[in-house]
């Protein structure tokens, strides 16, 4: 669909939120897009690292309120799929978030689940679910955010629906780097390229072994870096990595 747009080019899948007049919101079937476009670049051996962004001066501004509005309640939290992940974070491929503009409710959940956040000093970040008597609709705000600033700092977000300027954002570590909206693309494409220059055999096993430790215990977490470990010394990209370095010349990852 016209609304949400998606690219693939040289190892860098590129999602677009283009729905400038509403500053992203969310309708449905722009959201069954997005997680159509998220599980396509999840299982696409050509995709090495996602981008999530909007248009010029745009992200997401959350859900379309006014077609929310025409669903009875029992149904308006079927909005998504019958499954508990959430979408972005769902995605296998390194995600990163380029944000022009504001992130409201559902569009800061998204840059929530992204792996790596940059800005512009255009982005603007909300979680403003309390002022619609709601909790944070993916989950995200609730369980990531409080392990990416902490939780007091996250709390004061959720429970007054503050805006978060870019500086802000930055200050927290919650984005990597601000820069002006005519560098945000240059600046994330360069982040992307080199991300997708690295063993995607690698990388997808790194993310899992984050996410999977932020709720395990330790001597969990070790058995799963030994699993991971074997998997990676089988691997043809491990054998590129070595013979590349031995070689004296950069290596030429397939993922295998």
């Amino acid at each position: 669909m016209r609304e949400v747009r998606y690219a693939v080019s040289d190892g860098v899948a590129t999602l677009v939120i283009d729905r400038p007049a509403k500053r992203g919101a969310m309708t449905y079937a722009m959201l069954a897009a997005l997680h159509d476009a998220i599980d396509a670049a999840s299982t696409d051996s050509a995709v090495r690292v996602l981008i999530i962004t909007g248009t010029a001066g745009s992200f997401c501004a959350g859900t379309d309120l006014a077609e929310l509005a025409t669903r009875p309640a029992a149904e308006r939290g079927r909005t998504r799929r019958e499954d508990p992940e959430m979408a972005v974070l769902r995605c296998a491929k390194p995600v990163i978030a380029a944000v022009d503009g504001p992130a409201v409710g559902m569009g800061a959940e998204f840059t929530c689940q992204a792996d790596l956040r940059l800005a512009s000093s255009n982005a603007r970040f909300s979680w403003n679910f309390a002022h619609r008597g709601l909790v944070p609709d993916t989950g995200a705000g609730s369980w990531l955010l409080p392990r990416q600033i902490g939780m007091a700092a996250a709390l004061r977000l959720l429970y007054t629906g503050d805006y978060l300027d870019a500086a802000q954002a930055s200050e927290l570590g919650y984005v990597l780097e601000v820069v002006t909206p005519e560098r945000l693309w240059p600046t994330t494409m360069e982040l992307a390229n080199r991300i997708a220059a690295v063993s995607p055999f690698a990388a997808t096993r790194i993310k899992r072994l984050v996410y999977d430790g932020a709720g395990t215990d330790l001597p969990s977490h070790l058995r799963a870096t030994q699993a991971s470990m074997a998997e990676c010394f089988a691997s043809a990209d491990h054998a590129e990595g070595v013979a590349a370095f031995l070689e004296r010349r950069e290596p030429q990852f397939t993922g295998g």
